[in-house]
């Protein structure tokens, strides 16, 4: 696939460009970014580079991740980033990193809500993914800002710095943000 731009109210998500290596590196010796995303850490320019020039492009070419840079509609500074990744029976998964001294505002979660409704609009997703190493609780609150259900705590799920770690999990589907349903859904009965 080609990569698209979205936009939003106040946003504008675009692939990332060699442009953005000098922000990317920065934004990524945030310790918090360091320890709770599985970018590698320390993190150094060449990490950046790759990201950039390798990872991004590899991603869209062969449909396997589709990664936005997250600015200001009107331009400004890197926000954040955000992708969605792992495809799997047509679910997948969604992850991000939001800029130190951008969080809070609800950037992240109005470029979640985006990549959903494309996901589902566009891609024909299903089921929308988050997970999050357990103790990560500012990516939680961005999921459930963004409508995601909490359905449990996965163990030895997330391969983070050579080391398995439980991570929740939380799904959502098309029709909790009132879009129609690519496949019929039937939920298992309540347990009296």
């Amino acid at each position: 696939m080609e990569p698209v731009t979205l936009t939003t109210e106040r946003l504008l998500l675009r692939t990332f460009t060699p442009d953005d290596t000098d922000e990317v590196y920065a934004a990524c010796q945030d310790p918090e970014i360091q320890r709770w995303t599985t970018i590698p850490s320390p993190y150094s320019r060449a990490d950046a580079e790759g990201f950039i020039g390798r990872m991004v492009p590899d991603g869209w070419r062969y449909d396997t991740e589709y990664t936005w840079a997250v600015r200001p509609r009107g331009g400004g500074p890197l926000l954040a980033a955000t992708s969605l990744h792992h495809p799997r029976a047509s679910a997948w998964e969604i992850g991000f990193w939001t800029a130190g001294e951008h969080r809070g505002q609800g950037y992240m979660t109005e470029a979640v809500q985006a990549l959903a409704h494309w996901a589902f609009e566009r891609l024909g997703c299903t089921r929308l993914e988050w997970r999050a190493e357990v103790g990560n609780r500012g990516s939680r609150a961005v999921a459930e800002k963004s409508g995601f259900t909490m359905e449990g705590t996965l163990r030895a799920a997330l391969l983070n710095k050579g080391t398995l770690r439980d991570c929740w999990v939380g799904a959502l589907l098309p029709t909790d943000i009132a879009l129609p349903s690519h496949q019929p859904y039937l939920p298992a009965p309540e347990r009296p």
